[in-house]
Formats: C-alpha cells, structure tokens, sequence
C-alpha cells in the first residue's frame, strides 16, 4: 500500500506541475515575444532594404515586402495517466502498478507579408517628398547638408549628384558649398520654417548674429538669387524659382534616394570590366578636398564579421561596418525617409497578435 501511496502522490504532483505550467505560460512569454519579433522585424527590413540597394546597383528588380501582421499560437498540453490494481490477500499476488505522464508544446507562427506594387508602389516610392517635409527634418535637428544631399535634387536651378542608372553625373560645386554654408547657419540657430495657411512654408533667417554667419547667409542668397535685403522666402516645388523671394526644391522621390545611394555600393572591378554594373559616380569636392560619400557598403568574397547588416549577392558578400557610425546612422534614417510617403493608415502595422493558452 506504501508503494500506491507513493504513486498517487507522485501523479498528483505531476498534475500540479502542468497546471501550474499552463497557468505561468502568458506573461514570461508576452515580455520575450516582443523583443524577439521586434529584433526581427528589424534584421529583416535592414536586410531587406540592404538587398534591394545592391540588386538596383546591378540593374536588377528590387523587391519590397512590407511585414503587415504577425500572429503567433502558443499551445502548451500535458497529462498524467495512473493505473494500478491488485488482488485479494488470500490469493496469488498479481497487483499491477503503471504511471503515464505526455506533454507537448506547439508554436504556430503566422506571418502576413504585403508586397509594394501597382498604385501603392506609385505613391510610396514614387512620389516625390514634399518640400514642406524635407524642411521640417532640417528643423527637427536633422543636419541640412545631410538632408539636402539625400533628399534634394536640385535648390534654385543648383543641381545634386546623379547616381541613377544609365545617367552618373556629379553634383554642380555649387550644391556642396551651398549646403555646407546652410548647415552652418543651421548650427548658429539663425534659420527656421515658418507654416500658415496664406503664407505655405516659409524658410526664414534671423537677423544679425555675428560676422562669419551674416557673411554665409549673404553667400546663400546671392548663390540662390534670392533678395539680398530679405529674410523671409516662400518654398515651392521645383527646379527654378519665378521670382527673387522664392526657394524652389525639387525634391526626390524615395525610389531616387534609393537609387541614388545605390551608387555608393563598392562592386568587383571585373563585374565593372564584365558590364555586370555601371562605373561608380566620381567624388565631388568641396575646397579642394573629397567629399565623403553618403554611405560605405563595402564588398568582398569572404563572409565579413563585426557588422551591421550583410547580404550576399552575386558569390560576394556586401555589408555596412558596425564600426561606421555615420553610415549606420543614415541606414537607419533611410526608414523615416520611407515612412514619410506612406499613403494609408495600418492601424501600427506590423500587428503582433500572441494568443496563449
């Protein structure tokens, strides 16, 4: 009897375990689930992004898949199954014990992938990005000259870097000591936007500061063909301005940020001499130095280590270093460019939904 006692006890514990298993499953998961898919979803739209600046590099089709929803079910099942007997005492002893214990654990993830095409591709990647947004990056913080040369082709008939596909040509000498002069002006806190609803966008520069800065600002407006005695100058789209108090940008579409800077990929010199891929853009200067390009995605036969993102194409490896800042920075301001165009509500897209049981 000792002995059934010890397996009822057993059987009851065993029980309690589960119980208590299914129970506890919820929460230790919620808090795991939603850094792990967060990691994720971000190592899959660097890789993704990473991917398609080297496949535009090359000519091919870039391909977008935007993670729309995650649903992950959870099922956790257990039992215990006791069975004994035995017979009377007056007889052959022919008592029989068992014990049964079964668990199983199910994760059963579902992903919903929505591609980027047709109108949709149109409107996101297509569009050009309103003035009125490049500015409002310049007056959240982000450095102008950074901004203009990822996002503006042209300012006043001053013409950017061309890195497309069947046409390089490098930015006018202009364009870079424009920008530089303008992140200056931006550092001494003396230019601004102005938006109302008579006016539209409105750039803005404060009155005298000191020397150097009043010397740049008389530097912009002449570059510019802006009204020397003025301070306040509309925006508009476009190439050319139509009078001395306007800034006319034309700005770029985020698939021309995406080509352009599909340029900076380093490729073999064979696939250069191959026709695989067209020739890099030539550096610009600015005071007789280099200008140092956007971004460094570097290239090689070998598997790299110690990066921040990698993907292999054509049997070599292109990554950025996780050791470059600057080029990590502007990766990860690539996906705030890109979500400035979004044209519909996802409601917080991508949604992760974790039933538990």
């Amino acid at each position: 009897m000792d002995s059934i006692r010890r397996m009822i006890l057993v059987a009851l514990s065993a029980c309690l375990l589960a119980l208590l298993g299914c129970v506890g499953i919820g929460p230790p998961i919620l808090s795991r689930d939603r850094f792990d898919y967060n990691a994720a979803i971000s190592d899959s739209w660097k890789e993704q992004m990473l991917s398609n600046l080297v496949k535009i590099r090359y000519g091919d089709t870039p391909t977008f898949l935007d993670v729309t929803s995650v649903i992950s079910q959870y099922v956790f099942e257990g039992g215990v199954d006791v069975g004994f007997g035995w017979a009377d005492m007056g007889k052959v002893s022919s008592d029989t014990q068992s014990l049964g214990a079964n668990a199983h654990y199910i994760d059963r993830p579902t992903i919903t992938y929505t591609p980027l095409s047709g109108q949709k591709f149109a409107q996101n990647l297509m569009t050009p990005i309103e003035p009125t947004v490049i500015l409002s990056l310049v007056q959240s913080g982000y450095p102008v000259d950074l901004v203009f040369r990822l996002g503006v082709q042209a300012i006043n008939g001053i013409y950017n870097s061309v890195g497309r596909l069947l046409r390089t040509k490098p930015a006018e000498p202009e364009f870079y000591s424009l920008i530089e002069r303008l992140r200056r002006i931006q550092e001494s806190q003396s230019m601004g936007i102005r938006v109302s609803k008579g006016e539209g966008t409105m750039v803005v520069f404060r009155g005298k500061v000191n020397e150097a800065i009043d010397a740049d600002k008389r530097w912009v407006r002449d570059a510019l063909g802006l009204d020397v005695n003025g301070n306040d100058f509309r925006v508009v789209y476009g190439a050319i301005a139509a009078n001395d108090r306007e800034i006319a940008i034309l700005s770029r579409s985020v698939l021309e940020i995406l080509v352009d800077l599909s340029s900076f990929v380093e490729v073999p010199g064979e696939h250069v001499e191959e026709n695989r891929v067209s020739a890099a853009v030539p550096e610009g200067t600015l005071e007789g130095a280099s200008v140092p390009p956007l971004i460094r995605i570097h290239c090689s036969t070998l598997k790299p280590s110690d990066v921040f993102v990698a993907i292999h194409y054509h049997n070599h490896w292109f990554w950025i270093d996780d050791r470059d800042f600057r080029s990590k920075a502007l990766f990860s301001f690539l996906y705030f460019v890109t979500s400035l165009t979004e044209t519909e509500a996802k409601g917080g897209a991508p949604i992760v939904t974790v039933p538990i049981n």
